[in-house]
């Protein structure tokens, strides 16, 4: 059998990829070895349409969120399983300056689609440290990244597509028209390894910047939270008084090491938002994919047209991978232009020098 496709990875963005891939009609064989410390097994998958202190819209929010929920109920209606967790978000305000901040640029009609309320001043609570306020954003939630992964893992195996082994890029031939892995024929491969991506001899030349990232689950007894909180930290509930804390961003000790730090970093900052008493059941540290200019790497390698990436999501895989995953399939298969801010062609350059230097 020829497949379609090779994908190696079957972290949240090759999990998504092969879902386009069936949904297109295309066959494919997978190849991953699960790791614990991968950024999508840790994430707690949330989606938010505002990012950062700045009170900023996500990038493209408009194009991507539509696609995503559709993409994630679609999987829910067929398998009967609860994965996105729509929740509004309460963005609590830290300082008056953020106050100020979101003011400035809370009277754009641009924010009515996301931004339910704002709020200058909430009433003393014995649960939340709330008393400058926050604005509650609508459209978020998270999605239940472990229980999609292994859906998916479990699904490919059922049908013998899932080979749970290494990859080792030099065994790969490229031949005429596709390659060849171990006996195995596909027209194309398209590489989803997350930080390991940073390592692989067809695409190192990218300006990966990886960053580590540690969260936590605690137990809060007796608190029902109404929303997912956000203040330097997220606060997501997953039911059952038990709560996913995070995170942390570390681009300078970039390995897999859990530390006391973040630990006490992370829970300095959820008793900035919960005046309740919390126990820490677990830690987790993951390597995010994050990239130079912030947006994900993804098309085909420069002289290789049957070799092509998909990647460099860092932290919002879960939101834009659906509609990036449709777009790259459209681009290998009847050349439809990826959009230029994620095309992997605004770093050729990086590619050509890297071949002077060899």
């Amino acid at each position: 059998m020829i497949y379609d496709y090779l994908v190696v990875g079957h972290g949240l963005a090759g999990a998504i990829l092969t879902c386009f891939l069936e949904n297109n009609g295309k066959t494919a064989l997978v190849f991953d070895v699960p790791n614990p410390h991968a950024a999508s097994r840790v994430a707690a998958g949330l989606i938010n349409p505002v990012a950062g202190k700045r009170f900023a819209r996500s990038w493209r929010v408009d194009e991507f969120l539509p696609a995503a929920t559709a993409f994630y109920r679609d999987l829910e209606t067929r398998h009967q399983v609860a994965l996105f967790h729509q929740k509004p978000i309460l963005k609590l305000f830290s300082t008056p300056e953020e106050q100020n901040t979101w003011m400035g640029k809370s009277a754009d009609p641009a924010w009515q689609e996301y931004v339910e309320t704002t709020h200058l001043q909430l009433p003393v609570s014995a649960d939340l440290h709330q008393e400058l306020g926050g604005l509650l954003i609508q459209r978020g939630g998270y999605v239940a990244l472990r229980a999609f992964l292994e859906l998916r893992e479990q699904e490919l195996a059922r049908r013998q597509v899932l080979r749970t082994e290494p990859f080792d890029p030099e065994q790969l031939e490229l031949v005429p028209g596709g390659v060849k892995y171990q006996g195995v024929e596909a027209r194309k491969i398209i590489f989803c390894e997350g930080a390991g991506g940073a390592q692989n001899p067809f695409f190192s030349w990218l300006p990966f910047s990886l960053n580590k990232g540690e969260i936590l689950d605690i137990n809060v007894p007796d608190f029902e939270a109404e929303y997912i909180y956000n203040k330097a930290v997220y606060v997501v509930p997953v039911g059952q008084g038990h709560f996913r804390i995070g995170a942390t961003y570390n681009w300078r000790e970039v390995n897999e090491e859990i530390t006391p730090a973040a630990r006490e970093e992370l829970a300095a900052k959820t008793k900035d938002i919960l005046k309740k008493p919390f126990a820490v059941v677990n830690q987790y540290v993951g390597i995010r994919p994050a990239v130079r200019d912030r947006k994900p790497l993804i098309g085909r390698h420069p002289e290789l047209p049957q070799v092509a990436v998909f990647n460099g999501m860092g932290s919002k895989g879960v939101l834009m991978a659906p509609l990036l995953a449709q777009q790259l399939i459209s681009a290998l298969e009847i050349e439809t232009p990826l959009w230029p801010e994620v095309d992997i062609a605004r770093y050729f350059s990086l590619y050509l020098a890297s071949k002077s230097n060899t």
